[in-house]
C-alpha cells in the first residue's frame, strides 16, 4: 500500500474528501509535495505557522531544549525553564492583571480551563457566547460555539449557557448577577472574518465589571500579530479577566494557555487541591519554540507590516466574481456566490500553486491567512493564482 493509501487506512478523518495532499518538507511559506510540487501556504495550518515552516531559530530552540529535557512531570511541579522564561516574558507584554499564566496544549483546552476558572471564581454557572463563535470543538468548548449544526448531535452538552447575536449592542442587557463570565473573539473567524463595531468589546468589559461577571478574550486565532498588533486587546483597548492564546503562539508546535491574575488562578489551589490538571500543557519544547517565536516578532518589523501587506491583498483581489472582501488585518475572507463555487476555486488553486480554505460557519467564503512573513512578491503571485483559479473555475 502507498503511504497515503496507509493514510485513510488508518488515520481517522473527519470528511469524506480530505484534501490527501504528501507532503516532503515545508519552508517559509511555501509546502512541498512528494511529486516535488510547490504550494504557497495562505492559510498557515489555521493560523499556526504564522512565521512561515521551520523557521531555522524556532528549529534550533527546538533541538536544543530538546536535548536537555523534554518532558518532566505533570504541568506546574517542577521548575523548568522554558515555562518560567515563556510565562515572564508574555506577562511583561500584557495588562498587569494578567500576570498568570496556565499553560496547556492546545486552544480548546485553553477554552475548557477558562471555563472552570469563571465558575469557580464567581461561583456561577451562566455562560454567555455569541451567535458564530468558535473556541473548540471538546464538549466544554463546543456548549459555547455558536453554530447549532456542529453541536446538535452531541447533546445534552454544559447547562446554563445563553447565546447572544455578535455586534448586537441591545443583547448584551442579558448579561447579569447571574453571569459567571462571557466569552468572545476580538474578530469572529469561522464567520468569515466578522469585526465588531467601535467600542463594542469596551461595552461588553464594562457590563462584566458592572455585574462581576469575567470577560474571557479568545485570542487564539487573532494573538501574535495575526491583526497587526501582537494582541487584539491593544487594538480595541479592552482589560479583559482572562486570555486566551494557542495556535501562533506555539510557534509551529502544540501550545495554548488561559492567562489570568494570580488572585484568580489561586482558586485552583483547594477545595479541591488541582482544581485543573494536565499532563503535557506547558511542554518545555513547546515553550522553548513558543518563547523563540515571540522574540522572532517582537525583533522583527513582521507585526508592524500586517496592515499594509492585508491592504495589497485587498487591492490586487478584484474580480466581479468575489463578492465582498472582509478582513482584519492578514485574517481575509472571499465572498463567492456559493459554496460549490468556492470549493472549485479553492481545489484549482491547489492545482496552481497555492493552499487555501473556507470556513466553518461560513463554507461559500475562501480563508485566506497566511503567514506574516510573506513578501510583496508572494502576496502578488498568491493574488495572481486566485484570480487564474477563479477564471478557470467560472
Amino acid at each position: 500500500m502507498t503511504l497515503r493509501q496507509r493514510f485513510l487506512q488508518h488515520v481517522a478523518q473527519t470528511s469524506e474528501a480530505p484534501l490527501a495532499i504528501e507532503t516532503s518538507h515545508a519552508s517559509g511559506v511555501y509546502i512541498h509535495t512528494k511529486e516535488g510540487k510547490k504550494l504557497l501556504d495562505l492559510i498557515s495550518g489555521i493560523s499556526v505557522s504564522s512565521l512561515g515552516h521551520s523557521h531555522p531559530d524556532i528549529v534550533k530552540a527546538v533541538q536544543e531544549q530538546a536535548e536537555k529535557y523534554m518532558h518532566l512531570m505533570v504541568y506546574g511541579e517542577f521548575v523548568e525553564k522554558p515555562q518560567v522564561e515563556l510565562a515572564e516574558n508574555l506577562c511583561a507584554l500584557l495588562p498587569p492583571k494578567l500576570n498568570s499564566v496556565y499553560f496547556t496544549n492546545s486552544g480548546t483546552e485553553a477554552t475548557e480551563g477558562a471555563l472552570k476558572l469563571a465558575k469557580r471564581k464567581t461561583g456561577r454557572s451562566e455562560i454567555i457566547y455569541f451567535q458564530n463563535s468558535y473556541h473548540g470543538s471538546t464538549a466544554g468548548a463546543l456548549s459555547v460555539l455558536g453554530d447549532e449544526y456542529f453541536k446538535s448531535n452531541y447533546r445534552p452538552l454544559i447547562p446554563g449557557t445563553k447565546m447572544l447575536r455578535y455586534n448586537d449592542w441591545s443583547d448584551l442587557n442579558k448579561i447579569s448577577n447571574q453571569t459567571a463570565a462571557v466569552i468572545i473573539e476580538p474578530v469572529q473567524a469561522e464567520s468569515g472574518i466578522t469585526v465588531p463595531d467601535k467600542g463594542y468589546l469596551k461595552a461588553v468589559q464594562n457590563r462584566c465589571n458592572e455585574h462581576g461577571a469575567l470577560m474571557i478574550l479568545d485570542e487564539i486565532q487573532t494573538g501574535m500579530g495575526r491583526t497587526g498588533s501582537m494582541f487584539r486587546l491593544e487594538t480595541e483597548q479592552i482589560e479583559p479577566d482572562i486570555l486566551l492564546l494557542a495556535k501562533a503562539f506555539g510557534g509551529g508546535m502544540p501550545l495554548g494557555a488561559f492567562i489570568s491574575s494570580k488572585e484568580n488562578m489561586a482558586v485552583f489551589q483547594d477545595q479541591p487541591i488541582l482544581g485543573h490538571i494536565t499532563t503535557f500543557g506547558g511542554h518545555p519544547v513547546s515553550c522553548a519554540a513558543a518563547l523563540a517565536s515571540l522574540r522572532l516578532l517582537q525583533k522583527n518589523t513582521w507585526i508592524s507590516e500586517v496592515e499594509e501587506k492585508g491592504a495589497l491583498f485587498e487591492e490586487l483581489l478584484k474580480h466581479p466574481k468575489i463578492e465582498k472582501i472582509s478582513r482584519a488585518g492578514l485574517m481575509m475572507s472571499l465572498r463567492f456566490d456559493s459554496f460549490e463555487t468556492n470549493k472549485k476555486i479553492i481545489d484549482q488553486c491547489i492545482v496552481n500553486g497555492a493552499i487555501t480554505d473556507w470556513f466553518l460557519f461560513n463554507n461559500y467564503s475562501m480563508r485566506i491567512a497566511p503567514p506574516l512573513i510573506i513578501s510583496h512578491e508572494e502576496i502578488k503571485l498568491a493574488c495572481t493564482i486566485i484570480l487564474k483559479s477563479i477564471d478557470e473555475v467560472v
